[in-house]
């Protein structure tokens, strides 16, 4: 029987954001599952839009054993500590060491490609090179990544073959990890890896332009899933606020001739670089609210709002004020009062005030936190009376197809209403990317007329459905929405980060 390794880690790097990911970070089990290592491992994932589970069910199918290792993720953040680094890495190894002399035909790594540790820029790159010096030149290694990978040359030469998900919301997890089966079956029918052409394209491409959903980026993956008969080609958009010098998009494929696969990548990056810009269009936060109240006078479904710059799905903290304090300030509450809501907020002493005060009091807060970011200190924390609306203890199951089987453990929670706008609190980092989240604290999604979303662009594949409208806004926080405010020190110089 065909025996392969499985193991995963997964990281998204900001090096600008305020938060490091220490080992305590991958057994928080917040945004991602906690630390697994074993047969444990197999069983969570087996079922889950994750692409570790898309590899296990399309091994499964082809008769192959799994051989399961370790599997680590922890929220995005700043760099990864060099301990919970070296754990995980220590834990893979030990692990392949101990297969190898078992009997060993392949090695599967369900990986991110934007890992950024204290000492190494290039996690994924490392993790690789490991992998390879112990099993040698011949015995096949594949990988998945996440569609903002910085995909690195050291990446691409230690891999056999590498595949990115083509959507964004990522709704295709799964799908990749199946497609890494694909791949890999693809090596064992030719004996040998197939050959590879790549390129880097030279400019950044803003986290709020790559939705797969919208153009330019629609056209292309489009192409790129026509292609897949001829070639088998990936488009990294890249994630652009890794201060590394590899930071930005990258487009690969492999085919049966090197020709094919020359020809499918000159074709993507054709229409990658186009004079027409990678960019959306934003406001103010208080522009933002402005523009909301006036379109929710004559809307019945809500107008949601992202607040793109305290996103925790790409680093910060999910804990600035800027949109809380436009709500405020733009009478959001009294217009449409139990009808505005905000999450998910992270303040912890917070939420456990509202929880241990019990449903119907209402408490003294400073709520939120003033945090560094590329151009100065956020918004001030938000003092005043809050009502407490509900507890939670912050377990949910999401329902959104983006995170099918997946569940949170977010700690005391609580929905605090201030001057007629309800404010999702949490004690973990989930980004707003699920309504259940907002049910979790007691919160009817549908029956708002404003809400705020701590999200870039996950949000939208749940929260589109029902909103009439969707604005992007501008309040400060670690995330840039353009890479040309970030005060970058490694990026190549020849990338362009304004487009």
């Amino acid at each position: 029987m065909t025996r392969i390794l499985v193991a995963g880690f997964q990281h998204e790097t900001n090096t600008f954001g305020p938060s490091l990911a220490d080992w305590t970070a991958f057994n928080r089990g917040d945004t991602f599952p906690s630390f697994s290592r074993g047969p444990a491992m197999r069983e969570r994932f087996a079922h889950m839009n994750i692409p570790m589970g898309g590899f296990i069910t399309a091994s499964a199918q082809r008769g192959w054993q799994v051989v399961p290792s370790v599997w680590a993720g922890a929220s995005p953040s700043s760099y990864v500590t060099r301990e919970a680094f070296e754990r995980i890495a220590d834990a893979l190894l030990e692990d392949l060491q101990a297969a190898l002399s078992d009997g060993l035909d392949a090695v599967y790594l369900d990986l991110h490609g934007a890992a950024v540790a204290q000492h190494l820029d290039d996690c994924e790159g490392e993790l690789l090179s490991r992998v390879r010096s112990r099993v040698g030149p011949h015995l096949p290694i594949v990988a998945s990544l996440d569609l903002h990978a910085n995909v690195t040359q050291t990446m691409l030469e230690h891999a056999d073959a590498l595949v990115a998900y083509r959507t964004y919301p990522h709704m295709d997890m799964a799908a990749t990890g199946a497609l890494a089966a694909q791949l890999l079956q693809r090596w064992f029918e030719r004996g040998s890896r197939e050959p590879m052409a790549w390129q880097r394209l030279p400019f950044l491409i803003p986290l709020d332009a790559q939705s797969t959903w919208m153009e330019p980026a629609q056209s292309i993956y489009e192409c790129l899933s026509a292609m897949d008969q001829d070639a088998v080609p990936s488009f990294c958009m890249g994630f652009p606020a890794a201060d590394v010098y590899d930071c930005g998009p990258t487009i690969w494929a492999y085919a049966s001739t090197q020709e094919q696969a020359s020809q499918a990548v000159q074709s993507l990056v054709d229409q990658a670089v186009r004079p027409e810009p990678w960019r959306r269009q934003s406001m103010s936060a208080h522009a933002a609210v402005a523009r909301a109240l006036q379109l929710a006078h004559s809307c019945d479904a809500p107008v949601v709002i992202a607040d793109t710059q305290d996103n925790p799905g790409a680093g910060a903290d999910s804990n600035t004020t800027g949109m809380l304090h436009a709500l405020l300030q733009n009478g959001a509450g009294r217009t449409f009062p139990g009808q505005v809501a905000l999450g998910m907020l992270f303040d912890p002493h917070a939420a456990r005030m509202a929880c241990e005060a019990g449903v119907g009091s209402t408490i003294a807060l400073s709520l939120g936190q003033s945090v560094p970011t590329f151009s100065g200190p956020s918004d001030p924390p938000v003092q005043g009376y809050f009502r407490v609306l509900s507890c939670s203890d912050g377990v949910c199951a999401l329902k959104a197809a983006m995170v099918s089987g997946w569940s949170t453990k977010l700690g005391p929670s609580a929905c605090l209403e201030i001057d007629g706008v309800q404010v999702a609190v949490v004690s973990g980092k989930f980004q707003l990317l699920d309504r259940e989240l907002l049910r979790m604290v007691a919160v009817e999604p549908e029956a708002m007329k404003i809400i705020v979303v701590k999200s870039s662009n996950h949000f939208r594949a749940d929260f589109g459905p029902i909103a009439s409208h969707i604005i992007v806004a501008k309040a400060a926080g670690p995330m840039a929405l353009d890479p040309v405010d970030l005060p970058w020190t490694k990026l190549n110089p020849q990338t362009r980060r304004d487009l």
